[in-house]
């Protein structure tokens, strides 16, 4: 059943592709029925005791697939959230070009990312986390525009960078550890002496996996990706593919290093800086999805100050393992509503400049009643199940306080504290601008507009947005319970006593952040990060232009300062009269040397053919006279006897086909028995997949 959950939406790719080639309207329908179809698997799935899947060959290491409650309850997510945005994107793109090329890497992204969460070892893992970069890459070059085409080319080189830091931190585990299995990482390492190179193995698994979660400082391509994907495709890619790589986080500190403090501390600090920087980003942007990006920059940081504490407090880790897990799953609901509201401002204004879509939402409570629990839910506002996770996550962090006694963990729940106001503060920002101001020319044309989503649509938002209070108000039923069952794959301890979510100690942390939220939005937002403009007030961008880090450090990096100091080096071979003919000499040797190497058996088993083991004249053996070239060769023989053309040989024709069919047989053989070829087929089909990319409409 667990190979169900990888190839049928990768068929159903394939089948919804070839349906769009004749009718739109049949291959949305088909497309929306799959997604249904995977998740009422999920919702099965959950039922059924855990289980394991294993195919031995593929890849060369082989597939292992496992189930456990964290992977089946996020397997409800993924396929819930897919479900949604399918549903919504029938409207969305219902006047875009190229629709079929979104839809068919869009259920093919649905597979690899199921993959990532069934994955029992980092090599499967790491296959289908590969896969699904390079299938989500068409979502941000979805719309071809100058700024989707830079920031694809940003996302892939991110995907391409850390999908190799990460091969080369699996390479070293393997050979350190002798395993790649998750559930047997932390024994295997504790039996080993090669603690500095675990922790460099550790390091390179974390930058892999760490880009895509947008963990701070790899994050440069969400702000980016997000402003010029389709809505859906936001919310995917904020709400789950950042969680794949939260899942590869988790699978070095609660099981490689859990209990490390050192590793830890160093997911701690990371965490927290991606915390405070994704919420100032969000504060300062003018942009309603890159605000909502940057604010998933934020949110990653605090489901890995999480991990962090997870990984600090060992066995007591309890609290922080409730607090991570359900944050990741309330932060994919977030991001399912928010996005998708943000898509219905689009679909409807083609604007995202909070200055042009001031005042959209007024009269629209269906939009409005969807954002506003989306943005309670993110600010941590009790009844909402944000509050829930942060609140564990803020405990967990008192109990570091308790054990350490650090003025840095101190730091840490101020700056936490710190974060979440400005979490209120940008969303209370992005909902005054679309619910309660007005539009100075367009506010008519905005109020008028009454059928601005349809039914479908409106289903989709209210229902996901309906989730967040429902859960966050019987947290101590729902939220336990999924606590419960989902916190295994994290090493979580045993809670000590119940949690009561909704008494004054643990409501304290949440009311301090709605203070600071509201202090930060009417003495920054409104005085800072507005100005007035022909007589009203506008938004503006405040954060310096030059402060952008792909800019000013990674883009300098790798096109110019290495560049620089590897080219003189180069230049120095080049230019040089005794290293030239030297380097020369050197690769010709290496090349003769390599060619040797690769031809040495053929030339071998040449060597055996024509002396012990040399092939006699070829003779028409009874087997050879009754293949079918041979039958063919013997008809033009006695077409050629009855005219009188025979040389003389009866069986000219015949001897020459068979001949000719083995040496294609055997050639044959030879070829695909070589790596060379292996190759050529591995380059062809990476070929054909970028062409199908460039061609398909």
């Amino acid at each position: 059943m667990l190979y169900l959950f990888l190839f049928f939406p990768m068929a159903a790719a394939f089948v919804a592709w070839l349906l769009g080639l004749r009718s739109a309207k049949a291959r949305d329908l088909f497309a929306s029925l799959a997604t249904v179809v995977s998740f009422g698997l999920s919702v099965a799935l959950l039922l059924l005791p855990d289980r394991s899947a294993d195919l031995p060959f593929v890849a060369g290491i082989g597939i292992h697939l496992i189930t456990d409650g964290f992977r089946k309850v996020y397997l409800c997510v993924i396929t819930f959230v897919w479900m949604m945005t399918t549903l919504l994107g029938r409207e969305y793109f219902s006047h875009y070009q190229n629709v079929n090329r979104y839809v068919f890497f869009n259920l093919l992204t649905l597979g690899a990312t199921v993959g990532v969460f069934l994955a029992a070892d980092l090599g499967t893992a790491l296959l289908f986390f590969e896969i699904m970069s390079f299938t989500s890459y068409t979502w941000v070059i979805q719309e071809e525009t100058p700024a989707a085409i830079k920031a694809a080319n940003t996302y892939l080189a991110v995907a391409v960078i850390g999908g190799l830091a990460a091969l080369f931190g699996l390479f070293l585990l393997y050979h350190t550890l002798g395993t790649l299995t998750i559930s047997e990482l932390y024994a295997a390492a504790q039996a080993t002496d090669h603690r500095t190179l675990l922790y460099v193995a550790g390091g390179c698994v974390l930058f892999g996996f760490g880009a895509k979660a947008g963990m701070f400082p790899l994050h440069i391509w969400l702000p980016k990706a997000h402003p010029v994907a389709p809505a859906p495709a936001s919310a995917l890619l904020s709400g789950l593919l950042t969680k794949s790589g939260i899942f590869g986080v988790i699978a070095i500190t609660c099981h490689l290093f859990w209990g490390d403090p050192n590793w830890g501390r160093l997911i701690l600090i990371l965490g927290t800086v991606t915390m405070v920087l994704g919420a100032v980003l969000a504060l300062f942007s003018v942009d309603l999805k890159r605000t909502l990006a940057c604010s998933s920059v934020s949110q990653i940081g605090f489901i890995l100050v999480g991990v962090g504490m997870m990984g600090m407090l060992g066995e007591g880790n309890a609290l922080a393992a409730r607090g991570t897990f359900l944050h990741m799953l309330n932060h994919s609901l977030f991001k399912l509503v928010l996005f998708l509201s943000a898509g219905v401002v689009y679909m409807n204004t083609h604007a995202l400049n909070l200055n042009d879509i001031r005042g959209f939402g007024k009269g629209k409570p269906a939009l409005l009643i969807a954002f506003l629990c989306g943005a309670l839910g993110i600010g941590g506002f009790p009844l909402f199940s944000g509050y829930v996770s942060k609140t564990l996550l803020h405990e967990s962090i008192v109990e570091g306080i308790e054990r350490f006694g650090s003025f840095g963990m101190h730091a840490v729940e101020w700056l936490f504290l710190l974060s979440g106001g400005i979490t209120v503060a940008y969303m209370t920002k992005l909902f005054v601008a679309l619910f309660c101001e007005s539009h100075p020319e367009k506010q008519r044309q905005f109020s008028e507009n009454r059928s601005y989503m349809r039914p479908l649509s409106a289903a989709v938002l209210l229902v996901s947005a309906a989730l967040i209070p429902l859960l966050g108000s019987t947290a101590s039923l729902s939220m336990d319970a999924i606590a419960d069952l989902g916190t295994d794959y994290l090493n979580a301890g045993t809670l000590p006593h119940a949690v009561a979510y909704f008494s004054f100690e643990n409501m304290k942390g949440a009311l301090i952040s709605i203070a600071i939220g509201f202090v930060l939005y009417f003495g920054v937002v409104r005085t800072l990060l507005m100005t007035g403009k022909k007589g009203r007030r506008v938004y503006v961008d405040r954060w310096p232009a030059w402060l952008d880090l792909e800019t000013l450090l990674y883009r300098p990096l790798l096109l110019k300062w290495l560049p620089g100091v590897l080219g003189p080096i180069a230049a120095l071979f080049g230019e040089n009269r005794l290293l030239k003919p030297l380097a020369k000499g050197t690769v010709r040797a290496a090349s003769v040397g390599a060619h040797a190497a690769s031809d040495l058996l053929d030339a071998f088993v040449l060597l055996l053919r024509r002396t012990v083991y040399r092939e006699s004249k070829p003779e028409a053996s009874d087997k050879a006279r009754a293949s079918l070239a041979y039958r063919v060769g013997s008809r033009i023989d006695a077409i050629a006897s009855r005219r009188g053309t025979s040389s003389g040989n009866r069986h000219r024709y015949a001897e020459a086909s068979f001949r000719a069919q083995k040496t294609l047989r055997e050639t044959g053989h030879r070829l695909t028995g070589n790596l060379s070829f292996a190759l050529f087929m591995m380059v062809l089909a990476i070929s054909f997949v970028l062409f199908y990319m460039l061609i398909l409409h």
